[in-house]
Formats: C-alpha cells, structure tokens, sequence
C-alpha cells in the first residue's frame, strides 16, 4: 500500500492505503521505457527521445465504486544515484523490467536489476515479515525490428522467469504497441489488483469529472460489462524523499517494538 489522497483541479480523492500502489519502472537508457508509460498513461507512442532523470504519475480509478490509485515511477536507465534507485525499489509493489531486443548490454542490466530487486525486497521482508509476493513483468521491448537486429533470443528471456510464478516474460513493441494492454493484464493479475487497471478495459475520464468521480453511484452513461473508470492526475507530484524514508520506516517498526532491527541499506 502506498500514498493516500489525490488532489487534482478543484478535487480532493481519497483513496484508502490498502488500495494505493506504486508501480516501477527500470532499465537501462534508451530501451523505452518511458514509451511503455505513455502507452499505458495515453494510449500514444513519441518518436522523440528525451532521457529521462525520473518521471512520476499517478492514475487513479473507481472500479465498481471502489477507489484505487497507482502511482508509476519511471526512473533513469543511467541511474545516477544509486540510493535513490534502492529507495524506488523498496517503496515499490510491482515491478516492470525493461530491455531492447536488439541491445545485449540492456538485457545484462535487467538481469542486474531483477536481482537486485529480489535482494532489497528480501531485506524488507524478512523485517516485516511480510508474506507478499512481489509481481514483476521482464518486457524485451522493440519486437518491431527485423529479427536481423534480434540480440537476445525468446528462451532467454523466458529463462529469467522460469522458476517464479509471480514474474512473467513479454516481447512488446511500444510503438507498435503490441503486447502491451497484455503484459499490463497480466501484471495486475499476478498483483491481485483488478484486471480493469488495464489500459484497454477501463473508460478513460478527464479531469473535470473528478469532483463525483469517488461516488459510489458514478456513471457516465450505462456501459454494459463496464464499471470501472480511470483518470490521470495532472497535478500529481513524486512524494518527497522523506515521506518514502519514514513510510518505510514505519513499515519496519510496525513489528515489534521489542524485536531487535537491523537496517534495510539504502545507501
């Protein structure tokens, strides 16, 4: 569970924790990822590269009048500062790895980072005793290109997530967007979150609807096998670094004041 309320124009969404999620976004430079974000965020693809520092959005929805909310880290493939990335990493629920088809050296740094991942998480959990799983989704990106440019084979990909049922192997293709309404499906599948968080099986909201958005009785229009809504914020911005620092923090102390602690290392 991550951060609790949304402010967006005249409108102020609650949103339970137990309902908030931060999803993360890593990979070397260069591989798409924030072009994975923007399909997912807005359905477009931009041709134009711009690297990333860290981007942060936030998407909230109201499915069947529960509301939900999913913050989305897209973080720098150069990853300047190393503590920042193992902080993204702990405050992180589910996960998206991401690496070119047609770049080796991407596909090493997403085997760096899936275990690093597991590492961080691990120290978490064993000071939490947490039980949860931790769904991740390895994307080759770029499955557009000729099998020419190909520099990382199926198999070796699907190697990555053979031994865990909570991580799951997809070649996509952000620009011709293929395969991505799938990977999300099966993200939130594995993450137990409605599967209506997928682009393609929410009605896309603006802003403006945002002050009767959280109503129970909201509806555009009566939409057969629909009812569940999405909306952007605009506004939305990336919670300080203190604020991940003592939500981890108090994640830790919850257990047992008496209970001797080590330190999850973030730097």
């Amino acid at each position: 569970a991550m951060m609790k309320t949304m402010s967006g124009g005249n409108c102020t969404l609650n949103v339970p924790a137990k309902n908030s999620y931060r999803m993360v976004v890593l990979g070397a430079s260069r591989v798409g990822k924030s072009s994975i974000v923007s399909r997912f965020l807005n359905g477009r693809f931009e041709d134009q590269y711009t690297p990333t520092i860290e981007d942060f959005h936030r998407k909230v929805y109201n499915i069947r009048g529960d509301m939900y909310q999913l913050d989305i880290l897209d973080t720098s493939g150069n990853h300047p500062f190393p503590a920042m990335r193992r902080l993204s990493i702990l405050t992180g629920d589910v996960f998206i790895l991401v690496f070119s088809l047609d770049n080796r050296e991407s596909f090493d740094e997403v085997k760096r980072l899936q275990k690093q991942i597991l590492e961080v998480k691990s120290c978490l959990k064993n000071k939490t005793k947490e039980s949860a799983d931790l769904p991740m989704v390895i994307c080759g990106n770029k499955n557009d290109h000729s099998e020419v440019f190909r520099k990382v084979r199926s198999d070796e990909g699907e190697n990555l997530v053979s031994s865990d049922e909570n991580c799951a192997y997809f070649e996509v293709s952000a620009k011709k967007n293929t395969n991505v309404d799938e990977m999300f499906y099966v993200l939130f599948s594995m993450a137990k979150l409605p599967h209506e968080m997928s682009p393609s099986l929410h009605r896309k909201i603006s802003i403006q609807y945002g002050d009767t958005f959280q109503q129970k009785s909201f509806r555009m229009r009566r939409v057969k096998d629909m009812d569940a809504y999405g909306m952007i914020s605009p506004f939305a911005r990336r919670p300080s670094v203190n604020s991940d620092l003592k939500y981890i923090k108090s994640k830790v102390l919850r257990e047992g004041q008496s209970r001797e602690r080590e330190k999850c290392t973030i730097q």
